[in-house]
C-alpha cells in the first residue's frame, strides 16, 4: 500500500490551498475547507522524508469521531466526512494560538521541570513532583501557531497582551479547552485508557467559535493505559504510551530531535510498516472499533478527488 503524502487538486471554486506539516488544505469559495490527511509524519517540528500508509485515513477517522462525540460542548467545524482520509468543513479564521491541556507532567511539561523551570506558559508548577505525575487539576499550556518550524510556548497574559485573543475569547477558549479535555478523559477512561494531554484549536465564523482541526488522534494527544500506570508511577519506570512518541523516541535513539545540522535517520521498510501497525493498533485501541482499510482498486489520489468532488456538487 503506498503512502499519500502530497496533493495538488483542482477542485471547483477552489480558491486557494494550504500544505500543512500532515494536512492540505483547500478553501473552496472561502465558505468550506477541504482537508485531506495526507500520510505524512511529523516530529519534533519536522516533516519526516518518508510517508506512514493509512496513517491518515485513522487520524482523519478518529478526528471524526471526537468531533461527533463532543458536538455537545462546542459548535465544531465539521461538514461531513465524504472519503476516508477527507474532512470537509465550515472556513473559520483560525486563532494564532494552540491550546494546549496537559493533565500530567509527561512531555515538554517535565523536560522543562526537569531543567529546573517552576513555571510554564505562565502556570506555576508546584515542587517535588515526578515524571508522569497527574496534576492537582489540568493545566493549560498555549503554544504560538507557527507557519514554519517551532511552536513556541506563551502565556495568557502575553496572548492577550499581544492581541492574538481578545480578553473575553479567551476565557471561552479556556471553558472549552477544560470541558473538551473532561469528555475526552472519559471517553479515555472507558477504553482503559488516560488521556495525558492534548491539544485544540479554535477558529471563528461569524463571531461565533468553532473548534477546528482533529481532535483527540495520536498526533494530537498523548495516551497512557490506565492498567498499571499507577504502579509503574511508583517505581519510576516508564508508562506504556498510546501516541506518536514511539517515534520520538525512535528518532532520538537514532540521534535526531529536530536540531541544525542532524539529518533524519534512515525510515526502512519494515520501520514505516511497524510505525503503520502502530497507528491502527492506535485507532482500535481508542476508539474500540475495527479498523476497515480503505481498499480500492483505483488511485487513491483519484478516488478522493471523485469523492470530494461528487460531494461538492451536492452541497
Amino acid at each position: 500500500m503506498k503512502a499519500i503524502t502530497r496533493t495538488d487538486f483542482k477542485f471547483p471554486g477552489q480558491v486557494s490551498v494550504y500544505h500543512g506539516k500532515v494536512r492540505d488544505v483547500y478553501n473552496i469559495n472561502n465558505q468550506f475547507l477541504v482537508m485531506v490527511v495526507t500520510d505524512r509524519i511529523s516530529a519534533f517540528d519536522v516533516i519526516l522524508p518518508k510517508g506512514i500508509p493509512y496513517k491518515g485515513q485513522v487520524l482523519n477517522q478518529i478526528a471524526n469521531k471526537f468531533l461527533d462525540a463532543t458536538a455537545d460542548i462546542v459548535p465544531n467545524w465539521k461538514i461531513a466526512s465524504p472519503d476516508p482520509m477527507v474532512t470537509v468543513g465550515r472556513f473559520c479564521e483560525p486563532f494564532k494560538v494552540e491550546m494546549v491541556v496537559r493533565g500530567y507532567l509527561t512531555g515538554h511539561a517535565w523536560r522543562e521541570y526537569r531543567s529546573g523551570k517552576r513555571s510554564l506558559c505562565g502556570v506555576p508548577l508546584p515542587e517535588g513532583m515526578k515524571e508522569h505525575q497527574k496534576f492537582p487539576k489540568p493545566i493549560i499550556t498555549p503554544t504560538t501557531k507557527a507557519e514554519e518550524g517551532h511552536d513556541e510556548d506563551i502565556s495568557r497574559e502575553e496572548i492577550i497582551a499581544k492581541g492574538l485573543v481578545s480578553e473575553a475569547d479567551y476565557n471561552l477558549l479556556e471553558k472549552y479547552t477544560l470541558a473538551l479535555f473532561e469528555r475526552g478523559t472519559q471517553i479515555a477512561e472507558k477504553m482503559g485508557l488516560i488521556l495525558v494531554d492534548t491539544k485544540y484549536e479554535f477558529g471563528k465564523k461569524d463571531g461565533k467559535i468553532y473548534l477546528i482541526d482533529e481532535i483527540h488522534t495520536p498526533d494530537s494527544s498523548r495516551y497512557f493505559y490506565l492498567d498499571g500506570y499507577k504502579e509503574r508511577f511508583e517505581k519510576g519506570e516508564e508508562q506504556r504510551q498510546l501516541s506518536k512518541e514511539f517515534v520520538r523516541e525512535w528518532l532520538m535513539a537514532n540521534g535526531f530531535q529536530g536540531k541544525e545540522g542532524q539529518t533524519v535517520p534512515e525510515m526502512t521498510p519494515e520501520f514505516i510498516e511497524q510505525v503503520s501497525n502502530r497507528y491502527i493498533e492506535l485507532y482500535e485501541k481508542i476508539t474500540g472499533d475495527r479498523f476497515q482499510k480503505a481498499h480500492s482498486d483505483e488511485d487513491i489520489l483519484n478516488r478522493i478527488e471523485k469523492n470530494v468532488k461528487a460531494f461538492l456538487q451536492n452541497m
